[in-house]
């Protein structure tokens, strides 16, 4: 059996809950899963995080707001099943990527404790896509989560809070 045949049948929790195609499934026509939400539709009032966690947002302006973010994605970003190699963004590269034209402070989201360290992070990084004949605009998405927590289904509300705050 292949990898994709693994994949097929394997259960993906999270994906199976997210605005995707599934495995195997082949798109007939180019357009959108979910239909742009309307302004009025879109929640005013960020979500709950459950206690001693709270929102924050992330200003790569301010250089230790930087070194905590580049800290959280050198220890818990990207990387392979052996632990063994891993992804390690400088904090020049991580202020280029994360605010390109257009870039808004309030789509660098954070996650902290009760002690104020940075736990998560989620961005949205505006992007123009062009999809065979269409042009749109969107956002690229960075997620990271501290190891530690990533059992407690912190993935899913940070989502829902960017597309919130993209919206």
């Amino acid at each position: 059996m292949d990898n994709n045949d693994e994949a097929k049948n394997r259960k993906h929790q999270f994906w199976q809950t997210q605005p995707v195609p599934g495995l195997g499934i082949k798109v007939e026509e180019n357009t959108f899963i979910e239909a742009p939400l309307e302004v009025e539709k879109i929640r005013k009032e960020p979500y709950s995080l459950p206690e001693p966690f709270s929102w924050s947002e992330v200003d790569l302006l301010s250089n230790d707001q930087l070194d905590e973010l580049y800290t959280l994605l050198n220890e818990n970003y990207v990387e392979d099943d052996e632990n063994m190699f891993r992804f390690d963004y400088g904090r020049d590269f991580l202020k280029w990527a994360l605010t390109p034209s257009g870039w808004k402070n309030y789509w660098h989201c954070g996650v902290r404790a009760a002690g104020s360290k940075l736990l998560a992070f989620i961005a949205a990084i505006p992007a123009l896509i062009r999809i065979y004949d269409k042009t749109i605009q969107m956002v690229e998405i960075i997620l990271c989560v501290h190891k530690k927590l990533r059992s407690k289904r912190l993935a899913p509300v940070l989502i829902r809070e960017i597309t919130r705050r993209v919206n």
